[in-house]
């Protein structure tokens, strides 16, 4: 990859345009702020400079609601060989970006799931996505060398690649994470009108609960909206165990001493419940699928590395079922995981392995829970 278009130079896409100007990659940048794409310019993310012809990639980085309409025009302009997002949310944009007129072969949807603390390019950081997941959704039309174009840009960011389908994206966000910035900036809303006294004396398990709420309104309205539905399956499930918290504590201070015990019963189970919770969030979980291998092959930082080895996949009939990255800061310079079918990994080894490729083939024990093949398959 040579050439990259990013359009929409808030924190996350001057973040991506300075992760690649520092790979070397040329990065075109606009924005509907004049002022923010220039300022993206001066922090070194790129060139406000219209490029001379296609670039490789087109990224995206614009509210939900816009993608489709901003596809579709970057399309008809002819901009890019290919395209993608930043999203929170997928499935929403898939279906504006069929209304919009746009060709939907092009594009496939990603999100990183990295956030800046303050917005605007002056927020934007070119190590923002070191090690940090980076979903992509391609869809059944999406093309292969599209899916290859994102890949590759997600490992010059330093990414981590996961794999999904769109919609199963939206219901595992509103889960990790739309529902937990909305209870947090619920709970932040208790304290709005709180005594000064009381937030004089608040202590760190109150600032990491809020820690991440606020952000800019109109933004998260946007993204609940998109999400509206998965949200709310998230948030009912939620409001369920917060009422059984809520009757159990009255019951604690009332004098029937039958409900104290039926309370004190049910309160240890909601406890319980919330630290095996926690603990699989602290120590990852997933077992890797019987039906599933891992190839790891050694690559370099040259860029198309990554292209020329999904080509190679492509070539030689492999299916990707997922990718995982695993950088260093020395040559040789990472790893990929490729989770492919088990039926067909020998295979794929032995003539990766003809093809220059350093590969092993990980027996199934090896296979770490971090490592898991996710059970969405690629379309090209």
């Amino acid at each position: 990859m040579k050439a990259v278009s990013v359009i929409g130079t808030g924190a996350i896409g001057t973040s991506v345009a300075l992760a690649l100007t520092r790979r070397g990659i040329t990065v075109h940048l606009e924005d509907v702020s004049a002022t923010a794409a220039r300022t993206a310019e001066a922090m070194g993310a790129g060139s406000v400079r219209a490029p001379d012809g296609r670039v490789d990639l087109a990224l995206i980085a614009v509210p939900p609601a816009h993608t489709g309409a901003v596809l579709a025009d970057a399309q008809h302009r002819g901009l890019a060989r290919a395209y993608t997002d930043v999203a929170s949310v997928k499935a929403q944009p898939y279906a504006e970006i069929e209304s919009a007129g746009a060709d939907p072969s092009t594009f496939i949807g990603g999100h990183p799931l990295a956030s800046a603390e303050r917005s605007g390019p002056l927020a934007g950081r070119a190590d923002l996505f070191a090690a940090r997941p980076w979903i992509l959704t391609p869809s059944a039309r999406t093309d292969q060398s599209v899916l290859n174009r994102a890949l590759e840009l997600v490992f010059l960011c330093s990414g981590v690649p996961v794999i999904m389908d769109a919609a199963v994206h939206d219901r595992t966000i509103a889960l990790t994470s739309h529902a937990p910035h909305l209870i947090s900036t619920l709970m932040a809303a208790q304290l709005a009108q709180a005594p000064e006294a009381d937030i004089r004396v608040s202590g760190q398990g109150l600032r990491n609960v809020t820690s991440i709420a606020g952000g800019d309104p109109v933004l998260w309205r946007n993204i609940h909206e998109a999400n509206a539905d998965a949200l709310a399956d998230v948030l009912d499930a939620f409001a369920t165990d917060l009422t059984l918290a809520v009757d159990a504590l009255r019951a604690l201070g009332g004098p029937d001493p039958v409900l104290r015990k039926r309370a004190e019963a049910g309160l240890d189970a909601l406890l319980e419940h919330g630290s095996r919770g926690r603990a699989r969030v602290a120590g990852g979980s997933g077992t890797p699928s019987a039906e599933i291998a891992r190839l790891s092959v050694t690559v370099s930082d040259r860029p198309g590395t990554l292209t020329r080895l999904f080509t190679a996949v492509d070539t030689f009939g492999g299916r990707i079922e997922d990718v995982r990255l695993e950088q260093a800061q020395e040559p040789p310079y990472g790893e990929v995981s490729l989770f492919v079918r088990r039926t067909s990994a020998s295979e794929l080894s032995r003539l990766l392995t003809a093809d220059g490729w350093a590969v092993t083939l990980v027996p199934a024990t090896a296979s770490s829970p971090e490592n898991a093949a996710r059970s969405a398959s690629l379309s090209s």
